[in-house]
């Protein structure tokens, strides 16, 4: 069902991202490793930050995924409700 609010109401694949993050990290953690081991600090530094970068986000997914439905949603949760005015919360309708 598409509502039109797509763009600002998407959910993330999180088991999909939970497997990328985790191959980046191993991968990165490899070319790290290489790298340092052949003498070349410039790409073993690039490594090290691409692994970096992965393990947070592996984290973060690794939470988002024990958090529950509103962040791996089945197909029993409905989508977002649109924003149908552009008046933030707590104001009087």
């Amino acid at each position: 069902m598409r509502t039109g609010s797509e763009p600002a109401t998407a959910r993330s694949a999180l088991r999909l991202r939970f497997w990328l993050s985790l191959w980046g990290v191993l991968w990165a953690g490899f070319g790290t490793t290489v790298f340092s081991l052949v003498e070349r600090p410039g790409w073993a530094a690039a490594c090290g930050v691409l692994f970096v970068v992965a393990a947070v986000d592996l984290v973060m997914v690794a939470h988002h995924i024990r958090q529950g439905p509103h962040w791996q949603p089945g197909r029993d949760i409905p989508p977002y409700e649109p924003d149908h005015g552009g008046r933030g919360r707590g104001r009087g309708r």
